[in-house]
């Protein structure tokens, strides 16, 4: 048994409650264990420069840690006068994961921001954070069909993420702080409901990984986005 009392394949309590925030078109607060992230979509009627007159949309995140989201206080970005490299890089792939499952062409000129800040944090911030961006955006999305906004939904797959790692020589689905902070392996993936890989991070922390123990924790994410995505359908789908 781990730290918090879960087998090595199972995911923590996740709940997501959604219209969480009044003026977003799309908005959830995703709790994952004790991580809790605040994920919202607005709707902007223009494009970056280099999509004017292409007739397709865009899709694109923000994403930050607030100050007493960790034990300690964190400083904010605007603080120190630019964003940290960490930020940028989840930012990023928070917004390629959900362009890559969306027909931007279907969005018209316009722009779709998403925003992503975490409250509290245990672990597994950016998984928690595409996966609770998805629902936000499906839902700003299925507002604009109803609104006559857009004509068809344009989303092409559902998508989800979560962190996979070794611990203590065991290969572990979504860790929580303590068990990731003292990980050998630490590894986040994101992938669609079709099995498709969007993006895998791996890392051997304090040690090499091979091949054996790669695909162990490849099938661990997968069977676990799985249950994450089938959490997605029947939050959003019923």
């Amino acid at each position: 048994m781990r730290i918090d009392g879960r087998h090595r394949d199972e995911l923590r309590p996740m709940a997501v409650t959604r219209n969480f925030i009044k003026h977003a078109q799309g908005s959830v607060l995703i709790e994952v264990g004790d991580t809790r992230v605040i994920c919202t979509a607005m709707i902007e009627e223009k494009v970056p420069p280099f999509l004017k007159g292409q007739k397709q949309g865009w899709v694109t995140a923000e994403y930050e840690m607030l100050p007493a989201s960790t034990n300690t206080r964190k400083s904010r970005d605007r603080n120190r006068g630019k964003i940290d490299g960490r930020t940028m890089e989840i930012q990023r792939l928070i917004g390629r994961s959900l362009r890559s499952v969306i027909d931007l062409s279907k969005l018209g000129e316009r722009t779709i921001w998403i925003d992503c800040d975490v409250i509290q944090a245990d672990g597994g911030t950016r998984t928690s954070a595409i996966t609770g961006a998805f629902i936000a955006l499906h839902d700003a999305l299925t507002g604009m069909v109803k609104n006559g906004q857009i004509k068809e939904m344009p989303v092409t797959s559902f998508v989800a993420a979560t962190s996979v790692g070794i611990h203590q020589g065991e290969p572990l689905v979504d860790l929580c702080y303590e068990e990731d902070s003292n990980a050998e392996v630490d590894m986040n993936m994101v992938m669609t409901e079709k099995g498709e890989i969007i993006e895998i991070q791996g890392t051997g922390e304090e040690r090499p990984f091979n091949k054996e123990e790669l695909a162990k924790l490849l099938s661990l994410g997968e069977e676990s986005i799985k249950q994450i995505i089938d959490f997605q359908k029947e939050t959003l789908l019923g």
